[in-house]
């Protein structure tokens, strides 16, 4: 992925930075929030796609306390942030893949009510986080891939809500397996994009500090 599609040389203003620090802290405590609602319904509904996206809220709310770390910092900094954050992202689509497959050998049936209920929340929270992000979904890796966790989750909110359909309407657990499967497919996805862009920053950052020492 070149540097010109996304904007990876650029260097963000103080103003950005506050401005991005501002958006990332409100970001932070919606994600705090729902992890808390959702770890609670999805345990208590016996639901893996609301077990999932709760555990996605709280990867989240790390990968944006990160990011607010890092803002102002080199380009070097945001970079190895954001690789770090692409390869939780990829840890967690696994740990996903290995929650549905216990469901599914343990045939649960959720709650469907619970689910579309928390999941509604869900996706009112997150589609917040989306607004709020959105001006920085063409910036450098680690803003970048602070709105992809975010696309991510509005997506997989969705999926949850239609899960809830699925199970009310078949009286089975497979929809909730299905959607959990897919939210796995989001974060791996999600995850290739930001350890890409990343590693595309690490390797200017390398070259731009080789020059300095060397100019």
């Amino acid at each position: 992925m070149g540097a010109e599609c996304c904007g990876q040389d650029h260097e963000p203003s103080k103003q950005e930075d506050a401005s991005y620090r501002r958006v990332l802290w409100a970001v932070l405590g919606i994600n705090v929030a729902m992890f808390a609602v959702e770890i609670g319904a999805g345990v208590a509904a016996g639901s893996a796609s609301l077990q999932a996206d709760a555990l996605d809220f709280l990867g989240d709310a790390g990968n944006h306390a990160i990011s607010l770390f890092v803002v102002g910092m080199a380009l070097r900094h945001r970079a190895m942030a954001a690789f770090a954050k692409g390869a939780t992202m990829g840890v967690f689509g696994l740990w996903v893949i290995g929650v549905a497959i216990w469901h599914a050998m343990h045939a649960t049936l959720p709650e469907a009510s619970t689910m579309g209920a928390v999941g509604l929340a869900a996706l009112l929270a997150n589609a917040a986080s989306f607004g709020l992000l959105w001006a920085y979904r063409g910036g450098d890796a680690n803003m970048r891939s602070a709105w992809i966790c975010t696309r991510n989750d509005v997506l997989g909110n969705l999926a949850v809500l239609l899960a809830a359909l699925g199970v009310f309407g078949t009286g089975a657990g497979w929809p909730d397996i299905i959607v959990a499967a897919i939210m796995a497919g989001l974060a791996l996805q999600g995850a290739i994009v930001v350890l890409q862009q990343s590693r595309a920053e690490l390797d200017t950052g390398k070259r731009d500090l080789y020059e300095k020492r060397t100019g």
